[in-house]
């Protein structure tokens, strides 16, 4: 594990990146979409030089795609975290208004990108539907990431129970959950013990925190389980597939709860993280 080196799956804008590189972190970025790449390429072309910034263009698949050069990739045209590789994912997008534009991307291994790069210390991923296959490749390599977080299952709860299953498997026995809706309302610790202080803005739209700057308890999957049971009961209540969602009592509630938490409607009720503490680390 290399200590100083980050993943940024999920590259997106670079919202997260920019606040590992200004905590002196070396980072590896995932990207498949071309014109967030071009941005990305624009916006940190000294850390690139530099060799600070890595950027690995094209989209992670299960292994039996790899063999495949180019796979299908899905553009939301009006929310760009909404892009993904999963057919399924978009045509529920499509379903809830989004538009969507099709193209071709690279296919991504990585398993071998973590045997070129090395395991990091931190291992964010949050690349809609396909944040598993991470996962599983961490399963042929001895040692793994200090932390990791990924964007939790919201649909399924069975699938979100694996999910936590693997990350077991692979050692991972203490958790946080982060509601990404407000993360902008969080603030770095003036003690930060990972990287150095940088007095951070969190925009939303970023991971936020990570590793041993949470200030909290770090939870068992029984107790991370427990809380995610309530947090689908949420999802059911005001989430995208909420049977009483289009009531108009219920969207009135969801427009003045709006209006109060200052978060905007597509975000409710939020989405949220897993944070996972590797046990080397007890």
């Amino acid at each position: 594990m290399k200590r100083r080196l980050i993943y940024d799956v999920g590259l997106h804008l670079g919202e997260d990146t920019e606040y590992y590189l200004k905590k002196g972190f070396d980072v590896v970025a995932f990207e498949a979409d071309p014109e967030l790449i071009s941005k990305c390429k624009a916006r940190f072309s000294k850390e690139i030089s530099s060799g600070q910034l890595t950027i690995v263009e094209g989209a992670i698949v299960e292994k039996e795609q790899v063999k495949e050069k180019a796979v299908s990739f899905y553009q939301n045209k009006d929310l760009s975290v909404l892009n993904t590789v999963v057919q399924d994912r978009s045509t529920k997008y499509e379903e809830h208004g989004s538009s969507t534009k099709i193209i071709e991307v690279p296919t991504i291994n990585f398993s071998e990108c973590l045997e070129k790069y090395g395991i990091p210390y931190y291992l964010k991923i949050d690349i809609e539907g396909m944040d598993i296959v991470c996962l599983k490749a961490l399963l042929d390599f001895e040692k793994k990431p200090a932390y990791l977080s990924m964007e939790s299952e919201k649909l399924d709860f069975k699938k979100l129970t694996k999910e936590f299953e693997l990350l077991e498997k692979l050692g991972y026995y203490s958790y946080q959950i982060v509601n990404q809706a407000d993360i902008s309302s969080l603030n770095e610790p003036e003690n930060s013990k990972e990287g150095q202080f940088v007095d951070y803005e969190f925009k939303m739209g970023a991971s936020g925190l990570f590793g041993s700057d949470f200030s909290t308890n770090w939870m068992s999957k029984q107790k991370a389980l427990q809380t995610y049971k309530k947090i689908f009961y949420s999802y059911q209540l005001w989430g995208d597939d909420s049977k009483i969602k289009n009531y108009m009592l219920t969207e009135l509630l969801r427009k003045v709860f709006s209006v109060f938490s200052g978060r905007p409607m597509h975000t409710l009720p939020g989405w949220f993280d897993t944070h996972a503490k590797h046990t080397s680390l007890n």
